[in-house]
Protein backbone atom coordinates (compact mmCIF):
# COMPACT_ATOMS: atom_id res chain seq x y z
CA UNK A 1 0.00 0.00 0.00
CA UNK A 2 1.43 3.55 -0.64
CA UNK A 3 1.89 5.71 2.18
CA UNK A 4 3.80 8.42 1.29
CA UNK A 5 3.58 10.33 -2.06
CA UNK A 6 6.67 12.41 -3.29
CA UNK A 7 6.59 15.28 -6.05
CA UNK A 8 8.67 17.36 -7.58
CA UNK A 9 6.72 20.72 -8.62
CA UNK A 10 8.67 22.82 -11.00
CA UNK A 11 8.46 20.86 -14.87
CA UNK A 12 6.41 17.71 -12.45
CA UNK A 13 3.39 19.94 -11.98
CA UNK A 14 3.71 22.89 -13.66
CA UNK A 15 5.60 24.58 -16.19
CA UNK A 16 9.23 25.85 -15.19
CA UNK A 17 8.74 29.06 -12.88
CA UNK A 18 5.15 28.98 -12.94
CA UNK A 19 2.73 29.36 -10.30
CA UNK A 20 -0.61 27.81 -11.71
CA UNK A 21 -1.33 24.45 -10.63
CA UNK A 22 -4.47 21.93 -11.45
CA UNK A 23 -6.81 22.69 -8.62
CA UNK A 24 -8.22 19.35 -9.14
CA UNK A 25 -4.91 18.16 -7.25
CA UNK A 26 -6.02 19.56 -3.77
CA UNK A 27 -9.41 17.92 -3.60
CA UNK A 28 -7.44 14.40 -4.96
CA UNK A 29 -4.49 14.96 -2.34
CA UNK A 30 -7.09 15.57 0.60
CA UNK A 31 -9.02 12.19 -0.37
CA UNK A 32 -5.67 10.84 -0.32
CA UNK A 33 -4.91 11.69 2.98
CA UNK A 34 -7.88 10.55 4.32
CA UNK A 35 -7.17 7.30 2.98
CA UNK A 36 -3.85 7.44 5.33
CA UNK A 37 -1.56 8.63 2.34
CA UNK A 38 0.68 11.70 3.34
CA UNK A 39 1.75 14.10 0.40
CA UNK A 40 5.27 16.24 0.52
CA UNK A 41 6.11 18.73 -2.43
CA UNK A 42 9.51 18.48 -2.97
CA UNK A 43 11.13 21.68 -4.72
CA UNK A 44 14.25 23.89 -5.17
CA UNK A 45 11.96 26.60 -3.81
CA UNK A 46 11.54 28.12 -1.21
CA UNK A 47 9.03 26.62 1.88
CA UNK A 48 7.32 30.07 1.49
CA UNK A 49 6.97 29.46 -2.24
CA UNK A 50 5.68 26.06 -2.04
CA UNK A 51 2.88 27.03 0.62
CA UNK A 52 1.48 30.07 -1.85
CA UNK A 53 1.28 27.14 -4.14
CA UNK A 54 -0.34 24.68 -2.39
CA UNK A 55 -2.32 27.43 0.20
CA UNK A 56 -5.77 25.68 -0.09
CA UNK A 57 -4.22 22.55 1.54
CA UNK A 58 -1.14 24.36 3.33
CA UNK A 59 -1.78 22.82 6.33
CA UNK A 60 -1.87 18.90 5.31
CA UNK A 61 0.92 18.35 3.79
CA UNK A 62 5.02 18.08 3.93
CA UNK A 63 7.44 20.82 2.69
CA UNK A 64 10.63 19.68 1.16
CA UNK A 65 12.16 22.93 0.33
CA UNK A 66 15.33 23.98 -1.18
CA UNK A 67 16.16 20.48 -2.49
CA UNK A 68 15.85 18.77 0.81
CA UNK A 69 17.99 21.41 3.26
CA UNK A 70 14.58 22.34 5.34
CA UNK A 71 11.78 19.76 5.55
CA UNK A 72 8.85 21.34 7.75
CA UNK A 73 5.13 21.40 8.09
CA UNK A 74 2.97 24.71 7.42
CA UNK A 75 4.85 26.97 9.97
CA UNK A 76 7.04 24.65 11.88
CA UNK A 77 10.22 23.51 10.89
CA UNK A 78 11.44 20.04 11.40
CA UNK A 79 14.97 19.85 9.80
CA UNK A 80 17.09 22.23 8.53
CA UNK A 81 20.79 21.71 7.35
CA UNK A 82 23.32 24.79 7.02
CA UNK A 83 26.28 25.21 4.98
CA UNK A 84 29.29 26.25 5.88
CA UNK A 85 29.35 29.71 5.75
CA UNK A 86 33.52 30.48 4.82
CA UNK A 87 32.37 27.68 1.56
CA UNK A 88 29.51 30.36 1.01
CA UNK A 89 31.44 33.33 1.00
CA UNK A 90 34.24 31.96 -1.37
CA UNK A 91 31.71 30.93 -3.71
CA UNK A 92 29.68 34.11 -3.36
CA UNK A 93 33.20 35.90 -4.98
CA UNK A 94 33.54 33.23 -7.47
CA UNK A 95 30.11 33.28 -9.12
CA UNK A 96 30.63 37.57 -8.91
CA UNK A 97 33.55 37.25 -11.67
CA UNK A 98 31.30 35.31 -14.09
CA UNK A 99 29.52 37.26 -16.80
CA UNK A 100 25.42 36.75 -16.97
CA UNK A 101 25.21 35.15 -13.64
CA UNK A 102 22.81 36.07 -10.36
CA UNK A 103 23.02 34.75 -6.81
CA UNK A 104 20.18 33.53 -4.27
CA UNK A 105 21.19 33.19 -0.98
CA UNK A 106 19.05 31.50 1.08
CA UNK A 107 18.47 31.32 5.02
CA UNK A 108 15.87 29.24 6.32
CA UNK A 109 13.05 31.67 6.06
CA UNK A 110 14.35 34.87 3.57
CA UNK A 111 16.28 34.77 0.24
CA UNK A 112 19.00 37.32 0.13
CA UNK A 113 19.84 38.80 -3.32
CA UNK A 114 22.08 41.49 -4.47
CA UNK A 115 20.74 41.61 -8.22
CA UNK A 116 20.47 45.34 -10.09
CA UNK A 117 18.52 43.41 -12.42
CA UNK A 118 14.84 44.45 -11.61
CA UNK A 119 13.22 41.95 -14.40
CA UNK A 120 14.61 38.93 -12.35
CA UNK A 121 14.02 40.83 -8.58
CA UNK A 122 10.14 40.98 -10.42
CA UNK A 123 10.42 37.52 -11.60
CA UNK A 124 11.14 36.10 -8.09
CA UNK A 125 9.08 37.72 -5.90
CA UNK A 126 6.26 37.83 -8.30
CA UNK A 127 6.73 34.74 -9.98
CA UNK A 128 7.99 32.18 -7.87
CA UNK A 129 6.33 33.81 -4.82
CA UNK A 130 9.52 33.66 -2.88
CA UNK A 131 10.46 35.85 0.04
CA UNK A 132 13.13 37.86 -1.32
CA UNK A 133 15.60 40.39 0.92
CA UNK A 134 17.37 43.14 -1.74
CA UNK A 135 20.59 43.66 -0.01
CA UNK A 136 24.09 45.98 -1.16
CA UNK A 137 26.45 43.23 -0.21
CA UNK A 138 25.27 38.93 0.33
CA UNK A 139 28.64 38.71 2.17
CA UNK A 140 27.61 40.99 4.75
CA UNK A 141 24.37 39.24 5.33
CA UNK A 142 24.44 37.89 8.99
CA UNK A 143 22.13 34.56 8.82
CA UNK A 144 22.35 30.70 8.67
CA UNK A 145 22.49 29.93 4.98
CA UNK A 146 21.19 26.41 3.78
CA UNK A 147 21.31 26.87 -0.16
CA UNK A 148 23.25 28.98 -2.70
CA UNK A 149 21.78 29.03 -6.19
CA UNK A 150 23.40 30.12 -9.36
CA UNK A 151 21.11 31.76 -12.23
CA UNK A 152 21.96 31.98 -15.49
CA UNK A 153 19.45 32.52 -18.27
CA UNK A 154 20.12 29.43 -20.76
CA UNK A 155 22.52 26.94 -19.77
CA UNK A 156 23.42 27.53 -16.35
CA UNK A 157 25.31 24.11 -16.19
CA UNK A 158 27.74 24.17 -19.18
CA UNK A 159 29.16 27.53 -17.97
CA UNK A 160 29.50 26.54 -14.43
CA UNK A 161 31.89 23.54 -14.65
CA UNK A 162 34.03 25.20 -13.17
CA UNK A 163 32.37 26.17 -9.73
CA UNK A 164 31.27 22.38 -9.90
CA UNK A 165 35.32 21.05 -10.12
CA UNK A 166 35.72 23.27 -7.37
CA UNK A 167 32.98 22.92 -5.23
CA UNK A 168 32.45 19.19 -5.84
CA UNK A 169 33.83 18.09 -2.57
CA UNK A 170 32.39 20.50 -0.48
CA UNK A 171 28.71 20.97 -1.48
CA UNK A 172 25.83 19.11 -2.66
CA UNK A 173 25.84 20.72 -6.22
CA UNK A 174 22.68 19.67 -8.76
CA UNK A 175 20.89 21.34 -11.73
CA UNK A 176 17.18 22.14 -11.70
CA UNK A 177 16.63 22.86 -15.16
CA UNK A 178 18.27 24.96 -17.82
CA UNK A 179 18.45 28.05 -15.79
CA UNK A 180 19.54 26.74 -11.89
CA UNK A 181 22.74 25.35 -10.24
CA UNK A 182 21.98 24.70 -7.03
CA UNK A 183 24.31 24.35 -4.03
CA UNK A 184 23.48 22.98 -0.66
CA UNK A 185 25.52 21.06 2.48
CA UNK A 186 27.40 18.22 1.35
CA UNK A 187 25.04 14.72 1.30
CA UNK A 188 21.71 16.78 1.18
CA UNK A 189 19.27 16.12 -1.38
CA UNK A 190 15.47 15.60 -1.98
CA UNK A 191 16.24 11.78 -1.54
CA UNK A 192 17.48 12.13 2.29
CA UNK A 193 14.74 14.72 3.11
CA UNK A 194 12.24 11.91 1.61
CA UNK A 195 14.16 9.38 3.87
CA UNK A 196 13.81 11.67 6.71
CA UNK A 197 9.99 11.60 6.08
CA UNK A 198 10.42 7.88 5.77
CA UNK A 199 12.12 7.29 8.80
CA UNK A 200 10.14 9.52 11.08
CA UNK A 201 6.27 8.09 9.93
CA UNK A 202 7.73 4.75 9.89
CA UNK A 203 6.98 4.33 5.97
CA UNK A 204 8.94 2.09 3.52
CA UNK A 205 10.63 2.88 0.28
CA UNK A 206 8.20 -0.04 -1.46
CA UNK A 207 5.27 1.98 0.35
CA UNK A 208 6.21 5.49 -1.10
CA UNK A 209 5.76 6.93 -4.68
CA UNK A 210 7.49 9.76 -6.12
CA UNK A 211 7.74 12.05 -8.88
CA UNK A 212 10.35 14.20 -11.02
CA UNK A 213 11.92 15.73 -14.05
CA UNK A 214 14.94 16.84 -13.36
CA UNK A 215 18.47 15.91 -12.22
CA UNK A 216 17.77 17.12 -8.81
CA UNK A 217 15.19 14.64 -8.69
CA UNK A 218 17.23 11.63 -9.16
CA UNK A 219 18.05 10.64 -5.19
CA UNK A 220 13.98 10.96 -4.74
CA UNK A 221 13.31 8.62 -7.22
CA UNK A 222 15.59 6.43 -5.83
CA UNK A 223 14.34 6.12 -2.24
CA UNK A 224 10.76 5.44 -4.22
CA UNK A 225 9.99 2.22 -5.08
CA UNK A 226 6.61 3.37 -7.48
CA UNK A 227 9.24 6.19 -8.91
CA UNK A 228 7.86 8.31 -12.11
CA UNK A 229 9.36 10.15 -14.64
CA UNK A 230 6.96 12.82 -16.21
CA UNK A 231 7.19 12.76 -20.04
CA UNK A 232 9.18 15.87 -20.39
CA UNK A 233 11.66 14.87 -17.85
CA UNK A 234 15.42 14.31 -19.05
CA UNK A 235 16.87 11.42 -20.60
CA UNK A 236 18.69 10.73 -17.52
CA UNK A 237 15.59 11.07 -15.26
CA UNK A 238 13.85 8.74 -17.54
CA UNK A 239 16.49 5.96 -17.14
CA UNK A 240 16.83 6.56 -13.02
CA UNK A 241 12.99 6.06 -12.82
CA UNK A 242 11.37 2.73 -12.91
CA UNK A 243 7.70 4.06 -14.23
CA UNK A 244 6.82 7.12 -16.58
CA UNK A 245 3.85 8.98 -16.27
CA UNK A 246 2.52 11.96 -19.14
CA UNK A 247 4.08 15.22 -19.58
CA UNK A 248 3.48 18.42 -16.49
CA UNK A 249 1.37 20.40 -18.79
CA UNK A 250 -0.99 17.04 -19.44
CA UNK A 251 -1.51 16.28 -15.93
CA UNK A 252 0.49 13.68 -15.65
CA UNK A 253 0.83 13.50 -12.00
CA UNK A 254 -2.63 13.91 -11.57
CA UNK A 255 -3.23 10.91 -13.61
CA UNK A 256 -1.46 8.61 -11.49
CA UNK A 257 -2.81 9.95 -7.95
CA UNK A 258 -6.67 9.82 -9.41
CA UNK A 259 -5.55 5.92 -9.89
CA UNK A 260 -4.37 5.62 -5.99
CA UNK A 261 -8.30 6.59 -5.50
Amino acid sequence: MIKLIASDIDGTLVKDGCHDINPELYDVILKLRAKGIQFAAASGRQWVSIESIFEPIKEKIFYLSDNGAYVGLHGRSLYTNTIDRQTVMDLIHDVRRKEGMEIMLSGPDIIYMETKNQDVLDWMINGYKFRIQQVEDLTAVDSEFIKVSVYREHDVESHTRDLQEKYGDLLKITTAGDMWLDCMKKGINKGQAVKLLQDSLGIKPSETMAFGDQLNDVEMLQQAYYSFAVGNAREEVKAAAKFQTDTNVNNGVLKILKLLL
